[in-house]
């Protein structure tokens, strides 16, 4: 079987809306959750590295950061290895945002997968390890910052 990029391309599209929306309580943008989802995944995270990551302006991760802030979900901290610089970390009820999103979507998925054949469930299982290389080789390279000078 060949592998048909434009496939792929639309199923993984309908899936990912998909999966985005299983969850039923979505009181917050999409946006907003991508960066919690960054932020509780990944870990502290400058605006800078979060205009990049999520793909909005300046301002608008600025904006999204501030609301997160007021709502309890993330917290600004200086970086300890630029004083200069600030950090956006999760905070514990920011990542229960996540963790329960991950949660329900698997209980609704588990649900939908029960009702494929085992044919169909073992396709899905077979794919995942290159799917997963697929999304490691998307991976931009990480930052590494110097430790910071000894006293």
């Amino acid at each position: 079987m060949t592998l048909r990029i434009t496939e792929l391309t639309r199923v993984l599209e309908e899936f990912t809306r998909m999966s985005i929306r299983l969850p039923a309580a979505q009181r917050l943008s999409f946006t907003t959750l991508s960066v919690l989802h960054t932020l509780s995944t990944r870990g502290p995270k400058r605006l800078t590295e979060l205009t990049a990551t999520e793909q909005v302006t300046q301002s608008a991760i600025t904006q999204i950061v501030t609301k997160l802030e007021r709502e309890g979900l993330v917290r600004r901290e200086p970086d300890p290895t630029d004083g200069r610089a600030i950090l956006v970390h999760p905070t514990p009820a920011g990542t229960a945002v996540i963790d329960g999103r991950r949660d329900e979507r698997i209980r609704r998925l588990t649900a939908l997968a029960e009702r494929l054949t085992p044919a169909e469930q073992e396709a899905i299982a077979a794919a995942l390890p290159a799917l997963a290389h697929l999304v490691e080789l998307s991976a931009p390279p990480t930052t590494h910052r110097s430790a910071p000078p000894a006293p």
